[in-house]
């Protein structure tokens, strides 16, 4: 007979992670949480020992079935939050109303305003490093100091000061206890001296509180339905199916896996698994006259909000610029070849907005049901219209940098941010989740995490992610009280 529990969560990482906090604090004593994690607990010391960040390769989960287009994952305990940069900017007020506002792309079903307060939270639980100004409306300052500029940073901020911005970010800038400071060498997904903040070690206390049950090595079958609501999770422990019921059941999974476990399960929607997308990034890399580069505090040092909010969103996407500051440049030459000269070199990459298309898919691998296959034809006609501003943009940091010379400008293969294929909106027609992240259909089941969102924002996704995940447990808490 299978076990029952309050509450059944699939996956350790940010989302995941975030709702099991908040959940916990509001929960009674009494209550049974199951927390299902596909891999197990490689713990840093394996990670900087193998050089990676999860036992379980990507490709052994998933498929891409176009490889020229790049999609970070690592399954395991504390799933994504393992691999990530540290990156934590907030979206703009602009992002969630990119339709009403511009008339283009899709409508959060939720505004800034309403996401502010969970923003503030989820900074302080990471202990979030930022500049004491802001491009965003805020209720409270940044828990930590901003890392220091570089140079060019400087001089960029200097010439445009409502423009250009410390980044924010949770790689430490004073350590915690538990994180080191940021050493800037820009092997971030390893982090050697675990500065960024990760689940490991910033949430792990969650799984050991006594109503909860962390089964590590345990990858999810499907769920089964019953009566209008899921009744039970399928998973596999130790080679045999096993079966636990829930009265709520949360995906948090990743836009990856939370299509490609709803597909198994025969829980349809036009839009599932569609969608599939994430930032456009294009790197620009520029040859300075007398101004060194790499002389900041942390891996990306500032970010750019010239060219991010305004009415040229109907026309063309917002930009997030981000300066690197370590030495090496996605195959450009990160220094100059030339005496006395190797740092004037800066290294851009420009994040713009997207605007998913329907035929970039995730579904399950044919030859194999138990893996997801990534199929992503290409970036819509919208994020393409960022080329043509490259040259114009490049042109205005020119007048606050010296450059010399643009030395190349490539597309990026990846922003390792998966979003979309479980979107989320008002109305059931045109969306599978709602504001709350509840399932249209399946009202005790939530699917958590990016997989949500119905379009990238120029911002890092990793806050949002969790900003959304305390909403959403918010609002459970509620609804269980009335």
């Amino acid at each position: 007979m299978a076990e029952r529990y309050d509450l059944i969560i699939v996956g350790t990482g940010f989302a995941g992670a975030f709702f099991l906090m908040r959940y916990l604090e509001r929960a009674p004593a009494d209550v049974r949480v199951l927390v299902l994690e596909r891999g197990g607990h490689d713990d840093k010391r394996w990670q900087i020992d193998n050089r990676r960040t999860s036992n379980i390769a990507p490709e052994a989960v998933f498929r891409n079935s176009t490889p020229e287009k790049e999609w970070l994952t690592s399954p395991g305990f504390g799933g994504n939050s393992n691999c990530w940069w540290g990156g934590t900017t907030r979206m703009m007020p602009g992002d969630f109303e990119l339709k009403s506002r511009y008339g283009v792309g899709h409508d959060w079903p939720m505004s800034y305003d309403d996401l502010e307060p969970h923003y503030t939270v989820v900074e302080e639980v990471m202990s979030i490093s930022g500049p004491a100004d802001s491009p965003h409306r805020r209720s409270k300052p940044y828990p930590q100091p901003p890392h220091r500029f570089s140079e060019p940073d400087a001089l960029l901020k200097k010439h445009f000061p409502d423009g250009w911005f410390h980044a924010a970010t949770s790689r430490a800038r004073v350590a915690t206890g538990t994180r080191g400071v940021c050493c800037a060498s820009g092997i971030c997904e390893l982090c050697p001296v675990d500065a960024k903040f990760t689940v490991q070690n910033g949430l792990a206390s969650l799984y050991k509180d006594p109503r909860v049950s962390l089964q590590l090595h345990c990858p999810v079958v499907g769920l089964e339905t019953a009566a209008g609501l899921v009744s039970s999770v399928v998973y596999q422990q130790d080679g045999k199916d096993e079966r636990a019921d829930g009265d709520v059941v949360v995906l948090a999974a990743s836009a990856l896996f939370n299509p490609h476990l709803l597909l198994r399960s025969n829980i349809g929607h036009p839009l599932l698994g569609k969608r599939l997308h994430e930032q456009m990034s294009i790197d620009v890399c520029l040859d300075l006259g007398g101004v060194k580069s790499y002389n900041g505090s942390s891996t990306v040092s500032g970010n750019g909000y010239l060219f991010y909010e305004g009415e040229h969103r109907r026309n063309y996407p917002a930009c997030m610029i981000e300066t690197w500051n370590a030495p090496f440049a996605y195959g450009h030459p990160a220094f100059r070849l030339e005496k006395n000269r190797w740092t004037e070199r800066l290294f851009l990459r420009f994040m713009f907005d997207e605007i998913p298309r329907d035929d970039n898919t995730v579904t399950v691998l044919a030859d194999n049901p138990a893996m997801a296959e990534a199929r992503f034809v290409g970036y819509s006609d919208y994020a393409n219209r960022a080329w043509a501003e490259i040259p114009r943009m490049v042109e205005v940091l020119g007048k606050a940098l010296p450059i010399e010379r643009v030395v190349n400008t490539a597309l990026g293969r990846t922003t390792a941010h998966i979003q979309g294929t479980v979107v989320m909106g008002k109305d059931p027609a045109t969306s599978i989740v709602d504001g709350n992240l509840i399932h249209h259909q399946f009202r005790n089941l939530l699917v958590l995490g990016s997989s949500s969102f119905p379009t990238a924002s120029p911002a890092y996704p990793s806050l949002t992610i969790s900003a959304l995940s305390l909403r959403a447990a918010d609002h459970l808490m509620v609804a269980k009280s009335a």
